[in-house]
């Protein structure tokens, strides 16, 4: 039986992924959702000193604990960095991480530190800076308003239902698992891997085929022949606009499906 563990970006928990866990299940896996330390029921746990580290042994404790030989970790957005973090600590026990319209991780960098050294877009790397210069207390981000949700990424086909119950639990977020750098042994360096584009947010296929033929050796990775890619025409939320399909992608993903890119 394959085993999920799904984990959520920014400022949400577990209970994200509900009605994907109910699928799942429905399809014979086994899924487990992990709520982070100061997130979704554990909002109480946080404190200055919550960093990555913190998020990856959360990671690495809960895989300890599930009940089979191997998992797929499914991360969404900036989940993305402990979800890599913690298949690092366990190799053995990871038979393939997917990104859920996530970032791809990089050795070396912080969420935070991708964003300035990547993103185009100079409105949106001084939207960040903003956040973390005014963090409350000096160490965590209020949580969304709901106009701001609808301003940082893509809500279609959300009911307005579960965008509700997102503002209503959406926990004050951390800092520093955002600034500490992700540091890698490359243990994970052939790790099967999966990208679930969500088009309605601009991104899909044809960026990773850019990134591939830019010749950045960085990059070189998404061309390999244990990566493959899946589109889903929504926006940032999968699995509350497309939980059906997002499990049909799950599945697929964890049985090496995918289309390929080459260099």
């Amino acid at each position: 039986m394959t085993a999920y563990v799904l984990v959520a970006g920014g400022h949400m928990g577990g209970w994200l992924w509900r009605d994907v866990v109910e699928r799942l299940r429905e399809r014979g896996a086994g899924a487990h959702a992990a709520t982070l330390t100061g997130l979704g029921d554990r909002r109480h746990l946080a404190g200055p000193e919550t960093d990555l580290e913190t998020h990856i042994e959360d990671l690495v404790q809960l895989i300890d604990h599930v009940d089979a030989p191997e998992v797929v970790l499914v991360a969404h957005c900036h989940g993305s960095f402990p979800a890599l973090g913690a298949a690092d600590r366990r190799p053995d026990r990871v038979s393939r991480i997917v990104y859920v319209s996530a970032p791809l991780p990089m050795d070396g960098f912080s969420v935070q530190g991708l964003v300035e050294a990547f993103e185009p877009d100079p409105v949106v790397r001084d939207r960040w800076r903003q956040r973390a210069e005014g963090a409350e207390d000096g160490w965590r981000l209020p949580p969304p308003t709901p106009d701001g949700v609808r301003a940082w990424n893509s809500v279609a086909d959300v009911p307005a239902d579960a965008l509700a119950r997102l503002v209503r639990l959406a926990a004050p977020q951390p800092l520093g698992p955002l600034t500490q750098p992700l540091r890698l042994s490359g243990a994970t360096a052939e790790l099967p891997m999966s990208g679930v584009f969500c088009t309605g947010t601009g991104t899909n296929i044809a960026m990773v085929e850019s990134l591939v033929r830019s010749g950045d050796p960085r990059f070189q990775v998404l061309a390999e022949p244990q990566v493959g890619f899946f589109e889903l025409a929504t926006g940032h939320w999968p699995m509350l606009s497309v939980p059906d399909r997002l499990t049909e992608v799950l599945l697929r993903a964890a049985a090496g499906e995918g289309q390929r890119v080459t260099a």
